[in-house]
């Protein structure tokens, strides 16, 4: 069993800064590629930073300069570091990471979803 843990979510007045975090542990064999959606009430889940395995990042383009997504393979950690946050940036947002498990004696590919954590930005 894989369990991604969050943390790092909060209450921040426009344009302050949260770090959040996310913490894969189990039987981990390797990430293919981690990161974080976010939803908003009555709003669709968005993709909001991801990174592959071999460092390649993707940002929704409402973020893009303001939120910084990076890695520590040594323990299986991504981190967001979101910068001159807007009230438009509240959400829950949920960590995720596509990845193969090992499961007895196989390896196997699955999707795994943090708990979400809340950010609020307020104006």
């Amino acid at each position: 069993q894989v369990q991604l843990v969050e943390s790092g979510g909060g209450l921040v007045q426009a344009g302050g800064s949260l770090r959040l975090s996310c913490a894969a542990s189990g039987s981990i064999f390797s990430i293919n590629a981690c990161g974080w959606y976010r939803q908003a009430p009555g709003k669709q889940r968005e993709l909001v930073a991801a990174i592959t395995s071999g460092g390649s990042t993707n940002y929704a383009n409402s973020v893009k300069g303001r939120f910084t997504i990076s890695r520590d393979n040594t323990n299986n950690t991504v981190y967001l570091q979101m910068n001159s946050l807007k009230p438009e940036d509240t959400a829950v947002y949920y960590c995720y990471a596509d990845l193969r498990a090992v499961t007895g004696t196989q390896v196997r590919e699955y999707d795994y979803w943090g708990q979400g954590t809340q950010v609020t930005v307020s104006s």
